[in-house]
């Protein structure tokens, strides 16, 4: 029997990380957990009680109110995300919540709580996580860690296509402002930017299927388990 390990996605937005997260977690039949509904929950949060995250102080108080979970959803198989008891999977993934969501996503308080988080969540194995710093921050000693990009064209239409069947009236300019400016905070964030970690393995899904992905990480999954069991 093949023993459970932590698998860590990191990658840029739009690059399909929860796709094989999820693939991969029905797959091997471990707990799939996305980081970035945890910031994009917060952010709903600050929004609607009008938080000024500028505000350390009013930072700090806001997190001791916000209750964040997962609780599976049988129609689709996955686990939605819970704001203080509320379902909220489908509002965190607003355009509005998503021009915020890097701002918050980069406060250090924020962060810290979010990460507290995760590490309990992954303590037992057996988890896939993705988001910005889960392979340099969150697990840093996760056996697989895979970082997903692809071509900013091929993320713009993908998000856009997503964004349009919620909101028919997003632009495919807004999309493509909104990717570049969370890029750049991603990236140059003082706290856990979005990096690649030495020992991660780059995927580019660019051109090749969600099925031909599932199957590429599926053998690095099939290596790094070889690796475990051969050094019990």
């Amino acid at each position: 029997m093949s023993r459970k390990i932590t698998i860590a996605i990191d990658g840029w937005s739009s690059c399909g990380k929860s796709t094989l997260a999820k693939q991969l977690a029905k797959e091997l039949n471990y707990i799939y957990v996305d980081s970035g509904a945890m910031y994009r929950a917060v952010t709903l949060y600050f929004l609607r009680n009008h938080i000024d995250w500028t505000n350390e102080e009013e930072v700090i108080a806001a997190l001791s109110d916000i209750h964040l979970a997962f609780k599976p959803n049988s129609k689709t198989g996955g686990a939605d995300m819970y704001l203080n008891d509320e379902n909220v999977e489908y509002v965190i993934r607003d355009l509005v919540v998503a021009e915020k969501v890097s701002e918050v996503a980069a406060i250090k308080a924020v962060r810290s709580f979010a990460v507290e988080q995760q590490q309990q969540m992954g303590a037992g194995k057996g988890i896939i996580m993705d988001g910005r710093d889960i392979g340099t921050t969150v697990f840093p000693d996760a056996e697989l860690k895979i970082f997903m990009t692809a071509d900013n064209a091929v993320r713009v239409a993908r998000r856009f296509k997503e964004l349009y069947e919620k909101n028919p009236n997003v632009t495919i300019e807004e999309v493509k402002a909104n990717l570049e400016m969370r890029d750049y905070i991603d990236s140059h964030r003082e706290v856990s930017p979005l990096q690649q970690a030495e020992d991660a393995i780059v995927i580019d899904n660019s051109d090749i299927t969600p099925e031909q992905q599932l199957q590429l990480a599926l053998k690095y999954v099939k290596t790094k388990q070889t690796e475990q069991n051969a050094s019990v």
